[in-house]
């Protein structure tokens, strides 16, 4: 059964200054679990001026009590490819993991753009929709229900300290 989050966050900064603080998420002090961050490629598309950039990510982790007779490494990679349209301004972020995808495949798609909901709204307010899904592949329906489990219970628990990092940076 494969685990899905889709959800809408609201944040009090305008797109520029929301995007630009995107690429400066990782690395910083406040997420230690990132060892290394790379950019793979950056290239912008000269005829309609996107900005495609591909990063790779190792994070580290802690396994579960339960989970240490499935996983003995603690380290996975991840990796992130970035679409930014300035013109209709808007940022696609995907992530998943490339490590331990059979026990558990983690994918995020944020899509990052103005809130149009009103036009004092949409210079002051970026709006970001979040789809996470959560897959196991282990073939033991009760392993795999238990590993979607806490992989989305962690995905939804790493969001809120996220939108509490960002609300209160």
């Amino acid at each position: 059964m494969v685990k899905v989050l889709n959800q809408h966050m609201y944040y009090p900064y305008d797109w520029a200054t929301f995007t630009q603080a995107i690429w400066q998420k990782y690395p910083n002090p406040f997420a230690s679990h990132v060892l290394t961050a790379d950019v793979i490629e950056s290239k912008v598309d000269p005829e309609t001026g996107i900005l495609y950039r591909t990063r790779l990510f190792l994070k580290s982790g802690i396994i579960p009590k339960w989970g240490r007779a499935l996983m003995s490494v603690p380290e996975a990679f991840i990796i992130e490819h970035t679409m930014v349209d300035q013109r209709a301004r808007k940022m696609v972020v995907v992530q998943k993991n490339l490590s331990h995808t059979k026990l558990m495949l983690v994918e995020e798609r944020q899509t990052i753009m103005p809130d149009n909901s009103s036009a004092a709204a949409q210079r002051t307010t970026t709006t970001v929709h979040q789809e996470g899904r959560i897959v196991s592949n282990t073939g033991w329906n009760a392993v795999k229900a238990r590993i979607e489990g806490f992989g989305l219970s962690n995905f939804k628990n790493n969001t809120k300290k996220v939108k509490g990092w960002i609300n209160d940076g």
